[in-house]
């Protein structure tokens, strides 16, 4: 077993609760941080920070560099979650993906949460159907998980849709501080539990609710930041699909073309693997644009959303 983080120089109890408070929960979150974040986040001063980070970085394994072929490796232990639309699936290269962030960003209406209820229900099945024989954690911060829902779209799968639900772990968010909380958190129920889904409904809503103003800006994106590589860490440990959804913003200069962005700028542009922009077309039909991806072209797919669930 390597350095525990009391052992670490100047770290006593209360400042161990700090960092644990913080999110600094291993050796390796400490050697990455900054002094200043350090200093900040567990009141100590600038010094004693950098003590602690060089420690830290000492007795963590802090990685450096892999070959190419432990790499690939990794990514041949790649799962998907299929969607219950093959025309979706197709687009996303063959379904959601682990070890990435699927985000899927539009107006309200256009299905994002119903394709987070699905993907919940299908990631419970075989491989062989679709699933990862797996269960969810659903971090819900507006409200919008529906356990009737669940059993609405498991009882089309001939599922039992209580059993179905004893899968998804759900979790109010009632602020930004919280919802990375819980994200930390799923370090420690991945530990017990097959946790192969994490869904974050909505992803930015909190945050966009209490930075308000171009002066909170900063540290709005600083946050998020974090809370983005807390949850694509996740997927890479618990070999996990992570899927999110964003709200849209009008942008009053837009004229022409469509006038509707993600919120969270480049943070979360450049975080998430794959970029879904949801919109209504006529019911029961909704159209996802995939509009970034690393290795996928952009492309359109048309799928349903009817009480049974995702379809084609």
């Amino acid at each position: 077993m390597g350095v525990a983080l009391e052992e670490l120089p100047g770290v006593g109890p209360a400042t161990l609760e700090k960092l644990k408070e913080a999110g600094y929960d291993d050796l390796l979150s400490i050697a990455v941080a900054s002094p200043g974040d350090l200093a900040e986040s567990v009141d100590v001063g600038i010094t004693t920070a950098q003590k602690i980070i060089v420690a830290a970085r000492k007795a963590a394994d802090v990685g450096g560099f892999e070959t190419g072929d432990v790499l690939l490796a990794r990514r041949q232990n790649l799962k998907r979650i299929l969607s219950g639309s093959k025309a979706l699936d197709e687009l996303l290269g063959g379904g959601v993906e682990t070890q990435a962030i699927t985000e899927a960003f539009g107006e309200f209406g256009s299905g994002k949460t119903q394709l987070a209820h699905q993907l919940a229900v299908n990631v419970t099945l075989p491989e062989d159907d679709g699933g990862l024989n797996g269960e969810t954690l659903f971090i819900d911060t507006e409200n919008t998980f529906r356990p009737e829902r669940i059993v609405q779209m498991a009882a089309h799968k001939s599922l039992d849709g209580r059993e179905v639900l004893k899968k998804i772990r759900v979790a109010r968010a009632f602020n930004s501080h919280h919802q990375m909380l819980l994200a930390e958190k799923a370090f420690e129920l991945a530990k017990e539990h097959p946790i192969r889904l994490l869904v974050v409904d909505s992803l930015t809503a909190h945050f966009r609710a209490e930075f308000v103003g171009r002066g909170t800006l900063a540290n709005r994106q600083q946050k998020l930041n974090t809370h983005m590589h807390t949850l694509l860490k996740f997927g890479d440990q618990a070999n996990a699909a992570i899927y999110v959804t964003n709200q849209v913003q009008s942008k009053p200069d837009t004229f022409f073309g469509d006038p509707t962005r993600p919120v969270g700028g480049h943070i979360v542009g450049h975080m998430a693997t794959y970029r879904l922009y949801l919109r209504k077309s006529k019911v029961p039909k909704r159209i996802a644009r995939l509009i970034d991806s690393p290795s996928l072209p952009e492309g359109e797919a048309v799928f349903n959303v009817t009480e049974d669930g995702v379809g084609d």
